[in-house]
């Protein structure tokens, strides 16, 4: 089990969000080192809960304070629990809060190197072996300072896109959530949406193999996209403009011959709104432009809309709805 995949199932520990069996795992590990006789086997779901709670806040005020992995405990939860339950917890906990605190600095260790890009920013990584990497906004990169062994492998939490140095001796894979992600030496873009628990991949130059773990999804060429969701664990394949994918990479927009869905996806990304259209013959409608980066959506939307012959309307929950007769 990785260290996110830890954070993930104490976190919906945490929120009474986690399964059955995560539930068992979390309990069964702490009830395996407690104390004989302690108060913890006593302890109902909610004490339980409230405990780790608490544990957790604690360690994590601590960190914020001092860098040393020392962590004070009160007398009374030492006893409350017995030595032997609460050192469990902190290892579980603790294990977890150093690795959250290391995706959200930018650092180096001796082996890894780890950065977070903020809000409304992009940074391009260049690794030991020359492939280049453009980290969208919110999201992080863990890459080995030097790559050694039979294979190249990093690890990604949100979007980037991908420009690989071919080397057939050293297979490139990349780990976003559950998705691995293989390849020898291509052009490609990874999206991880955590809202909707889903991981997309889409190639634009080259070959990738995408899989659930150990788990084969499918091989995709040059405009083709599979998208894999971690909860129902259904994925599909398709066709896609790849170039409408990675559009997030350009300054500004550029509208060639694409369609109005197509147009929408980008404008999705750029605003991090989402847009819909109440008839989907709307979808099919071309048109040729630039959007320039300081152009406001509302201005982007009001020409697109006039080209097109259709309309657009604002939700209170500030999505955006797109009508009209639509395109032959």
């Amino acid at each position: 089990m990785s260290r996110i995949d830890m954070e993930d199932i104490l976190d919906r520990y945490l929120k009474g969000e986690a399964t059955p069996g995560e539930m068992e795992q979390v309990d069964a590990w702490l009830d395996q080192h407690h104390a004989a006789g302690s108060p913890w086997e006593r302890m109902d779901k909610i004490s339980r809960d409230r405990w780790l709670a608490s544990l957790f806040r604690d360690i994590e005020a601590e960190a914020g304070i001092d860098n040393t992995r020392v962590v004070r405990m009160h007398p009374g939860r030492i006893w409350l629990l017995g030595f032997a339950a609460v050192a469990a917890a902190i290892v579980i906990i603790f294990t977890i809060f150093l690795q959250k605190a290391a995706v959200k600095t930018t650092s180096a260790t001796a082996s890894f190197a780890v950065i977070n890009v903020p809000d409304n920013q992009k940074k391009q990584v260049v690794l030991p072996d020359g492939s280049k990497i453009e980290v969208n906004s919110m999201s992080a990169l863990k890459y080995p300072v030097k790559f050694a062994g039979k294979t190249r492998e990093v690890y990604l939490s949100g979007e980037a896109y991908f420009d690989i140095q071919h080397d057939a001796s050293k297979p490139f894979i990349i780990h976003t959530g559950k998705v691995v992600t293989t390849v020898l030496g291509t052009a490609f873009n990874i999206k991880e949406d955590k809202k909707e628990h889903t991981i997309v991949v889409t190639v634009t130059r080259g070959k990738v193999s995408v899989a659930n773990g150990n788990q084969p999804l499918g091989v995709i060429t040059p405009n083709q996209q599979i998208s894999f969701n971690e909860i129902s664990l259904q994925h599909s394949q398709k066709n896609v403009d790849a170039e409408s994918v990675i559009a997030w990479l350009e300054s500004n927009l550029h509208f060639n011959n694409v369609t109005f869905a197509d147009a929408a996806n980008q404008l999705q990304q750029r605003f991090k709104v989402k847009i819909s259209f109440a008839n989907d013959k709307v979808k099919n409608c071309r048109f040729t432009g630039t959007a320039i980066k300081a152009e406001k959506l509302d201005e982007i939307l009001n020409i697109i809309c006039m080209f097109n012959n259709a309309t657009y309307k604002t939700r209170p929950d500030g999505s955006i709805v797109i009508d009209g007769p639509g395109c032959n």
